[in-house]
């Protein structure tokens, strides 16, 4: 879970930069100020939701209308976020929120139109996905698609959140990435079809033939579509071999950089641990207390459901 905040504030002062842009300034390290004028260590929707999330099944296990509530919070009252307000707030999430204001059910919340396709319940599912690695594949498809339908519904959207989970099930076997991934290409239709739509099955065909390292760069897209975003982090993922530069390597191939750097820290943190993770970027964060301790306290809960 640490991944996935690091990633998002290393992207976040230089989102929607190009790659060019990238290439003459890479960054290097934690910035601040940038498109949002947030000083350095601050996290934005991506970060402040996975906690959101992350709390809420400290509380209440896979339960999408308390997440829910704990995502009225931070868009109402700045729940989780670094100076007590919500920005960077994406339209379809935005759309789900004001719905679940008029009372919407939680997994109804999210639309679900062919433009509803962000990454934004991407962005923020580590917290479920770590929770229900045990879990029946029956159990993982529901519980994950439940909890991306709160800002998410389409099942495209819902489908890339799938397989997030099951590459982050593998990398939680001690696999490394490479491997991971080898399996997660050859699992049987029996593990993939709970939670892959049939229909949205050829928007992923690129990640799940099993060669997505061998891609140039410049075949890889880092907006803010969900497919782009999720092979961006597996190829940074598979083209490095520590943290610091599996995370830069997402944030410097520019546009959506905070959730490529986000969803891409989630599998690197798998990967790498706390330890992998570089002192100066974990001091500057913003809260960085409370959200060590809730990760302490998720932790916890992750292994209790686990042993």
């Amino acid at each position: 879970m640490l991944g996935v905040v690091i990633g998002d504030a290393l992207g976040l002062p230089v989102q929607f930069e190009s790659r060019e842009q990238r290439r003459r300034r890479p960054v290097r390290g934690m910035e601040g100020w940038g498109v949002f004028n947030m000083p350095p260590g601050s996290i934005s929707d991506d970060g402040s939701l996975t906690l959101c999330l992350a709390e809420s099944i400290c509380e209440a296990g896979i339960n999408p209308q308390d997440a829910a509530e704990r995502f009225l919070r931070w868009y109402q009252e700045g729940h989780w976020t670094p100076l007590g307000y919500a920005y960077d707030i994406g339209g379809s999430t935005a759309q789900a929120m004001e719905r679940l204001k008029r009372g919407v059910p939680a997994v109804e919340a999210g639309p679900a139109g062919e433009n509803d396709n962000g990454n934004g319940s991407l962005m923020r599912i580590l917290p479920a996905a770590l929770y229900l690695a045990k879990a029946d594949v029956k159990d993982l498809a529901r519980g994950i698609w439940d909890m991306s339908r709160i800002t998410h519904g389409h099942p495209r959207a819902c489908s890339a959140c799938y397989i997030y989970a099951l590459l982050a099930r593998e990398l939680l076997t001690g696999a490394s990435p490479d491997e991971a991934y080898r399996r997660l290409c050859s699992q049987p239709d029996d593990i993939l079809r709970p939670g892959i739509e049939a229909k949205e099955a050829p928007h992923f065909r690129r990640i799940l033939a099993g060669n997505l390292e061998l891609l140039p760069e410049s075949e890889i897209r880092s907006s803010g579509y969900v497919v782009d975003t999720l092979e961006a982090a597996i190829w940074c993922l598979l083209k490095h071999n520590d943290f610091p530069s599996t995370l830069l390597a997402a944030v410097n191939l520019g546009d959506d950089t905070d959730t490529v750097g986000a969803v891409t820290g989630g599998l690197a943190g798998i990967v790498y641990g706390r330890e992998g993770i570089p002192d100066e970027w974990l001091e500057v964060l913003i809260k960085g207390d409370e959200i060590m301790d809730l990760a302490h306290r998720f932790a916890d809960v992750v292994c209790g459901e686990h042993s």
